[in-house]
């Protein structure tokens, strides 16, 4: 048999392969999101109540995702004693505060408004990293701020808005509501499932709901109602399926897995396309036409992510690894 030689392989950068489907589950769960609003906007218009769309919205979802909660129950005895801060954090804030904040924004202000407000979520985490680091951001990452922000405010059309008060703190309260649901996220891993967390937190947020409900705070009213998506009548339990079962579900599920693999930061830049989604889908459902400032406005919200993206291009190169060459007889 010949001698053993060594022989250098270079192995690719697995770091970066992980970032790559990181930003791949973030734009399908901005996707998802993207959804929600243009299917349950007809039934609200129709009579439904917000609590009652909120309700069946979370708790479909919750239930859908519960086998993950479950599985890591049994896994380990002490779950929910150990976790059950975090996974109640995370349904106050990022499911049922986000969500009851911005309705009750946009009942009170131009919904063009209270989205860019909700929106400023991504600047918040950079301002939150510079307190808690005590470091500058970098010149990308102020500079995509900057784009990403002027593109939003161009997409959403604020043109003539007028300005109150209570529907700007809860817009902003929203935003922090969406940044902790970036933060938190990012802490899942093995010890905490993502999916588990994400389960977690839609049954939290559905018992919140129920509570609310219950003692009157929010009313509740789900009438048998036929609407019209694209011009074709449907019945009302199938947008109301579409957005729990698919828009909320996969949202949930694939930004949860998504946050821990690209980090906060990036994830909720990523998160912006969510608006351009939005668009898109109330083109096709509902007729409306986007503006052509709104194209211009959705090219630098790509530009400001990409520039945020690439201040985080930072992983290591694949490093050579010796491997000797299988003998030959």
């Amino acid at each position: 048999m010949t001698a053993t030689a060594p022989i250098t392989v270079v192995r690719p950068p697995i770091g970066q392969t992980v970032r790559t489907a990181g930003i791949v589950m973030a734009v399908a769960s901005a996707l998802a999101f993207s959804s929600s609003g243009p299917f349950m906007k007809p039934l609200f218009e129709e009579g439904w109540s917000l609590g009652a769309g909120l309700l069946v919205r979370m708790g479909v979802s919750g239930l859908l995702l519960s086998p993950a909660l479950i599985l890591a129950m049994r896994k380990e005895r002490g779950f929910l004693r150990r976790h059950w801060r975090i996974i109640l954090g995370f349904g106050l804030t990022a499911v049922a505060g986000c969500q009851l904040l911005f309705f009750s924004a946009m009942q009170r202000m131009p919904v063009a408004i209270a989205l860019l407000i909700q929106y400023l979520a991504p600047v918040l985490l950079v301002v939150y990293a510079w307190i808690r680091t005590r470091r500058a951001p970098s010149r990308l990452v102020v500079v995509g701020s900057i784009v990403a922000m002027g593109g939003l405010v161009l997409v959403v059309n604020i043109a003539g808005a007028e300005f109150d008060l209570i529907g700007t703190l809860l817009a902003l309260g929203a935003a922090v509501c969406v940044g902790a649901y970036f933060l938190i996220s990012e802490r899942t891993g093995d010890d905490l499932p993502p999916l588990a967390l994400a389960a977690g937190g839609l049954l939290t947020g559905t018992a919140l709901m129920g509570l609310l409900i219950a003692v009157g705070i929010l009313p509740f009213a789900a009438p048998a109602v036929d609407i019209s998506l694209a011009g074709v009548t449907v019945p009302w339990w199938m947008p109301l399926l579409w957005v729990a079962g698919v828009a909320t579900t996969l949202g949930y599920a694939l930004g949860v897995m998504a946050v821990p693999q690209i980090g906060s930061r990036i994830a909720s830049f990523v998160g912006l396309s969510e608006v351009l989604f939005a668009l898109g889908f109330a083109w096709l459902l509902l007729g409306e036409v986007p503006a052509p400032i709104q194209f211009v406005g959705g090219a630098l919200i790509l530009v400001g992510v990409v520039l945020v993206r690439m201040d985080a291009s930072t992983e290591p190169k694949g490093e050579a690894a010796t491997l000797p060459v299988v003998p030959a007889p």
